[in-house]
C-alpha cells in the first residue's frame, strides 16, 4: 500500500511540473501575441526552469526567444539565437524555421551574409 501511495505521489509531482511548464509556455505565446517581449522573457525563463529534464521543449523556447529579439530590433542577437538552434537541434522543425528566419534577416539587410561577414584580412605593417 505504501508503494502505491509513493508511486501516485511521484506521478502527480511529475504531472504538475509538466502542467507548470505548459502553462508558462502558453503564457509566453500569449504575451508574444500582445507584443510584450519582457513578459515573454520572464515566462520563457520559468519554462526553462521547469523543463530541465524535457529537452524536447528547448528548441521551441529558443525560437520564441529569437522572435522576440527580432521584434525588439536586436537582429544580431536573434540571428545568433537562430544559429544556436540550427547547431544544437539540426533535425528539429525549429532548425528549419530558424534557417528561414536567418534568410529573412539577410534579405532585409539586418544580418550580413556569412561570406562578407567572415572575411577578415590581417594588415601588414
Amino acid at each position: 500500500m505504501r508503494f502505491v501511495l509513493i508511486a501516485i505521489l511521484a506521478l502527480s509531482v511529475v504531472g504538475c511540473t509538466r502542467f507548470s511548464m505548459n502553462h508558462h509556455l502558453n503564457n509566453a505565446y500569449s504575451a508574444y501575441d500582445r507584443g510584450n517581449c519582457e513578459q515573454v522573457t520572464l515566462e520563457l525563463s520559468k519554462v526553462e526552469r521547469a523543463s530541465r529534464a524535457r529537452s524536447y521543449v528547448w528548441p521551441e523556447v529558443s525560437m520564441l526567444r529569437g522572435l522576440c529579439l527580432e521584434r525588439q530590433k536586436l537582429f544580431v542577437d536573434a540571428a545568433q539565437t537562430y544559429q544556436f538552434i540550427i547547431a544544437s537541434y539540426p533535425q528539429s522543425e525549429y532548425a528549419y524555421r530558424a534557417r528561414a528566419r536567418l534568410e529573412t534577416l539577410q534579405s532585409l539587410g539586418h544580418y550580413p551574409l556569412r561570406s562578407t561577414a567572415a572575411v577578415v584580412r590581417p594588415t601588414r605593417f
